[in-house]
């Protein structure tokens, strides 16, 4: 099977930014086909490494997949891709259970043509190849992206953010609350301050208006 011809993200050829839908795409994968849009309905952190068969990459793939069962209990899937190809990932795969013990329970998606990493903003047009691919995408329910990281060749992902990001966008998604700095669950929630000077000005209007806490419920 041929992977599936992906359109450019919204605004022609930048990246991908907050609050752009993520373009859909369909390609093999270490579990079979899989298109972007089957994750609909969750939440999904789609992700890139530079390349299979590397230290920085391989110390990823081991702690994301001893940390997979985390994820799935927040209602979150996760997703990798790289312009490996197919077998490459399924050697990778193996290797990493036999040396390290763990199997990787998730897709590792096969880019070869770069087509997705262009589409994603993940490369330029005149990359020749992957090593600017190491980007995180947090993608709501409703294929939104809601949050992207990118971190250089030489420096690994800390699957701990990973998780507390993805737990943060979930517990803020209705627009009620927001998370301070360092948030991690059952933390004090802000609460969004006044919009305007009435509010603000009121009798009686509390002094820390623009910074209320509230309890995690």
């Amino acid at each position: 099977m041929e992977n599936e011809p992906i359109p450019a993200p919204a605004g022609g050829c930048r990246g991908l930014r907050i609050g752009d839908t993520a373009p859909v795409f369909r390609a093999r994968s270490t579990k079979g086909e899989v298109r972007l849009d089957q994750f609909r309905g969750r939440w999904l952190i789609f992700f890139s490494h530079p390349a299979d068969f590397t230290p920085v990459c391989t110390s990823e793939f081991v702690a994301l997949a001893r940390a997979a069962s985390r994820f799935e209990a927040i209602g979150c899937a996760l997703l990798g891709l790289s312009v490996d190809s197919l077998y490459s990932h399924l050697a990778w795969v193996r290797a990493i259970r036999d040396i390290f013990g763990v199997t990787v329970p998730f897709p590792i998606v096969e880019d070869p043509s770069m087509a997705i990493g262009r589409a994603y903003g993940m490369l330029d047009e005149a990359a020749q190849d992957s090593s600017a691919m190491r980007a995180t995408y947090y993608i709501d329910p409703l294929g939104v992206v809601r949050a992207l990281t990118w971190y250089p060749l030489t420096v690994g992902r800390s699957v701990e953010e990973m998780l507390r990001l993805a737990t943060a966008l979930q517990r803020t998604a209705s627009g009620e609350v927001m998370t301070p700095e360092g948030w991690t669950p059952g933390g004090d929630l802000l609460l969004p301050p006044a919009t305007g000077a009435a509010e603000a000005l009121a009798p009686g209007a509390a002094d820390d208006w623009f910074y209320r806490t509230c309890k995690d419920k």
